[in-house]
């Protein structure tokens, strides 16, 4: 039952954001950002965690996850070393994924023959 939950969870957060893609004008990089704000907001409540547990990968993994990800880094980061962990926290509990992001990406950039769109 697990996949099933993250697989409608997933397919749901994406349906929703291909609607917004068609019937907006939201640029995608305004509904990645939207993505990442509701995921930290949703966090900051303390509802990401009980999502999280009911929809399994289905939530970690869009973007509302990085969210999620960015604001208990931040809440460490501020009970262990107070206001400086506001600006600290976010980039170390981001840093691996985006690291690896960034490495992967040049990877492929290097298998594949990658071109500018005209």
């Amino acid at each position: 039952m697990d996949y099933v939950n993250a697989f409608w969870v997933g397919g749901l957060i994406c349906a929703l954001v291909q609607v917004l893609m068609e019937k907006t004008k939201m640029m995608p990089g305004r509904i990645m950002v939207l993505l990442v704000v509701s995921g930290a907001c949703i966090s900051a409540l303390g509802w990401y965690e009980p999502f999280q547990e009911f929809a399994g990968a289905g939530a970690s993994v869009p973007l509302l996850g990085f969210g999620n990800v960015l604001m208990k880094g931040v809440k460490q980061a501020v009970e262990e070393q107070g206001f400086l962990g506001l600006f600290q926290g976010g980039f170390r509990a981001g840093a691996v994924g985006t690291a690896a992001a960034l490495v992967f990406g040049y990877l492929a950039s290097l298998v594949f023959n990658p071109k500018m769109k005209k």
